[in-house]
């Protein structure tokens, strides 16, 4: 590719609004261009770069799953046959949804489990045709609330998603398997740090899930894990040993008038005690789904007072105990449902059902619950049901019932490990790229999509599902490959593997020796980039570390000698050679660093 010919620009300026390292580069560098909100456009650059990486995954996909393309529109009708098109319209909203000139509705793929299911359904009649893997590269689409963070999050992206459907749960499990390990090789070969880490199932659902996290500041998630390297989770999914609170100040229950303290700080300051003292018991608002019409249910969390509720571990533990699909989970407002004014912030774990309004659209009973940490508490002060006052030396089963335990608490680092007390939890941020999920027959059940199986009888598929978002990777290793000066591209995804510069393009000779090596590189199965723009030398060099190919060939004055300078893109080495050996001497770099990457 000459750069005299080609779509390309590159800015010496960081563009407004791009939050990130390495969305700044690749705007800069002329490799996207930012359409409206989270959308953007690949240019040349990118393609090349994508291009790469879906070539590498799916070297890495042969043999463990079959190549497909699934239709990015859907009906209507299959996502209301797994229940989802009332989840992804109103509960999570991040569906895009058309309208055909009939008047039929149907979604722009934000995934394809249904449509999945449904081909793969329609074809497998037997146990003898199974497991049955497949897989797709295609654009995926999600309203987000807020696109942000470049390529990271964005309303149109691209998706390796694949698909697999087994007689058994055994079969599941081990194509889960395989499948960690094409994510892993990927990521290995890409030269990125990563963790395979335990991960929550969202509303893809399914009993078991896996991410792939590219470690980088940037990240918007929080990884816990143990120097033994025997546990890693999302922070949404983490747990950890809470810490032992010291024995309790309390003897004895009694009642204190504590005006003023509606926090746990002020609350423990006039009390004179630990929050680890404290049971606080918070309130939410649960709003979901039943028999098409929006019900309410308050729901009161119970925990130790030094502790924070973590929502998706809470969202998870209300979805299963109400009739009807949730749709969002907040801080109460209890204006909306009390019966009358509240005592809030001087709230007991058994605060009467008779606070709640008497109305169709509200369950007229809390959703109690406990944490397991605050369950474990004894004579613990908690409010009293009475604004400005507190009570201490409370204890379950005297003064108040123990509502249902379920761990809604968010781990934290510094905690010890479940499996190991002497293990203390490290944390690190890390950027979602792959998702890999067993989900039973979650969907397949929900969809009436059965197989004959060996005793004759018909059973549901069992089913996973595999995701690797292929633009959030490609930006994912700009974040943490790249440098002060650019983007520094592995050699299994660069675009180019040589960056020719012409220093003085009025120069006969410079021109006739850069056309010679680029055609001798091409020769040798190597890409080259030459600039043969009308520019100055330092504005070239600047671009060439910008762009972040990963060795620069300076075709200047040492050309009068016969040499050229060939410079690492990554480590800054500058070596000499002759021209006649350049192009034989990168193939061999390149072939003994893919060995070595192999």
């Amino acid at each position: 590719m000459k750069l005299s010919e080609s779509l390309f620009r590159t800015w010496r300026e960081t563009p407004e609004g791009a939050e990130t390292r390495g969305i700044q580069f690749l705007l800069r560098a002329g490799y996207v261009r930012r359409v409206g909100s989270g959308l953007y456009a690949h240019l040349p650059l990118m393609t090349r770069v994508m291009g790469r990486l879906e070539g590498l995954i799916r070297e890495e996909l042969e043999g463990v799953s079959q190549e497909v393309s699934f239709p990015v529109l859907q009906p209507r009708a299959l996502w209301e046959a797994s229940g989802r098109w009332e989840a992804y319209t109103q509960a999570e909203g991040i569906m895009f949804t058309v309208m055909d000139r009939s008047g039929r509705a149907h979604a722009l793929g934000p995934t394809h489990e249904e449509v999945a299911l449904d081909v793969v359904g329609g074809l497998v009649r037997s146990y003898r045709d199974l497991p049955v893997s497949v897989y797709q590269f295609g654009r995926k689409f999600r309203d987000e609330l807020r696109p942000r963070f470049g390529l990271l999050r964005t309303r149109e992206f691209v998706m390796k998603d694949a698909y697999s459907f087994h007689a058994d749960a055994a079969s599941l499990e081990a194509h889960f398997e395989a499948m960690s390990g094409v994510y892993g090789r990927v990521l290995s070969r890409l030269g990125v740090a990563w963790r395979a880490v335990q991960a929550d199932s969202g509303n893809i659902g399914g009993a078991e899930s896996r991410e792939f996290m590219v470690l980088s500041d940037v990240g918007e998630d929080e990884v816990l894990f143990t120097p033994d390297g025997r546990y890693a989770a999302n922070a949404e999914r983490a747990a950890s040993r809470a810490s032992v609170a010291a024995p309790s100040p309390f003897a004895g229950f009694a009642r204190h008038h504590t005006p003023g303290t509606a926090t746990v700080a002020g609350a423990c300051a006039a009390l004179g005690c630990d929050a680890a003292h404290m049971l606080k018991n918070v309130l939410y608002d649960a709003v979901f789904l039943r028999a098409g019409q929006r019900v309410l249910r308050p729901v009161l969390v119970s925990l130790r007072g030094d502790h924070s509720v973590n929502p998706v571990k809470l969202w998870n533990a209300v979805q299963v105990r109400v009739d009807g699909e949730l749709l969002g989970l907040e801080v109460a407002q209890p204006d909306a449902w009390a019966a009358g004014p509240l005592p809030l912030g001087y709230l007991a774990p058994d605060l009467p059902d008779s606070a709640i309004a008497a109305r169709e659209d509200v369950v007229g009973s809390f959703l109690r619950l406990c944490d397991p940490a605050g369950a474990a508490l004894r004579d613990f002060t908690t409010g009293a049901n009475d604004t400005d006052w507190h009570v201490t030396g409370a204890n379950w089963g005297a003064q108040y019932a123990l509502p249902e335990e379920v761990d809604v608490r968010q781990a934290r680092a510094g905690e010890a490990a479940l499996h190991d007390d002497t293990q203390v939890l490290g944390s690190a941020r890390g950027i979602e790229v792959g998702h890999v999920f067993q989900l039973g027959t979650r969907y397949s059940a929900a969809m009436d999509a059965t197989f004959t199986a060996a005793d004759g009888s018909e059973q549901p598929f069992q089913m996973g599902c595999y995701g690797i978002g292929v633009s959030r990777l490609a930006q994912a290793v700009a974040e943490q490959l790249s440098d002060e000066r650019g983007l520094v591209w592995p050699d299994s995804i660069t675009p180019f593997h040589a960056h020719l510069i012409v220093v003085d393009i009025r120069n006969e000779g410079q021109q006739a020796a850069a056309q010679s090596l680029y055609a001798a590189i091409r020769a040798a199965g190597l890409t080259a980039l030459l600039d043969d723009r009308d520019e100055r030398a330092g504005a070239k060099f600047a671009d060439a570390d910008l762009l972040g190919v990963p060795y620069r060939v300076t075709l200047g004055r040492t050309l009068e000698r016969g040499e050229v300078e060939v410079k690492n893109r990554r480590t800054g080495e500058t070596l000499t050679f002759p021209l006649a050996e350049v192009a034989g001497w990168l193939s061999a770099r390149f072939r003994e660093r893919a060995t070595r990457a192999g």
